[in-house]
C-alpha cells in the first residue's frame, strides 16, 4: 500500500492507502473524493479526472504521454502540473504523493 493525498478544491484532504498498480483516479472514486467525475472510467477518453500534481511530485510522477496530452486540451484550467489521474499508476516511489482537484472538470 502507498499513502497518497487528494486535496479537494475546498481544501478537504483525503489521505488514502492505495494499492500499488491501481490509479489515482480509482482511489479517488473509491474514497468519494469530490470533483473527480471519471466519466470514461479511466480509459483516457475524457478529462473529467483532471488533477494538479503537487510541484514537489512532478518529477516522480512524470510527464503525460501524447494521448493524455491530447485529452488535457479539454480540461478546465490546465496548468504545467496538470495530469489525468487515470494515467497516474500508484507505486512505492509515490509514497506521500499529493494531488489537488481543480475547481471543476471540463
Amino acid at each position: 500500500m502507498t499513502k497518497i493525498t487528494l486535496v479537494a478544491f475546498d481544501g478537504t484532504r483525503f489521505d488514502v492507502d492505495a494499492v500499488n498498480g491501481s490509479t489515482v483516479m480509482e482511489n479517488a472514486i473509491r474514497n468519494s473524493v469530490p470533483g473527480i467525475e471519471a466519466e470514461c472510467g479511466g480509459a483516457c477518453a475524457c478529462a473529467t479526472c483532471h488533477v494538479y500534481v503537487d510541484e514537489a511530485w512532478t518529477d516522480a510522477v512524470g510527464t503525460p504521454q501524447p494521448m493524455e496530452e491530447d485529452m488535457l486540451d479539454f480540461a478546465y484550467d490546465v496548468r504545467p502540473t496538470s495530469r489525468l489521474s487515470c494515467q497516474i499508476k500508484v507505486r512505492d516511489e509515490l509514497e506521500g504523493l499529493i494531488v489537488h482537484v481543480p475547481e471543476r472538470q471540463a
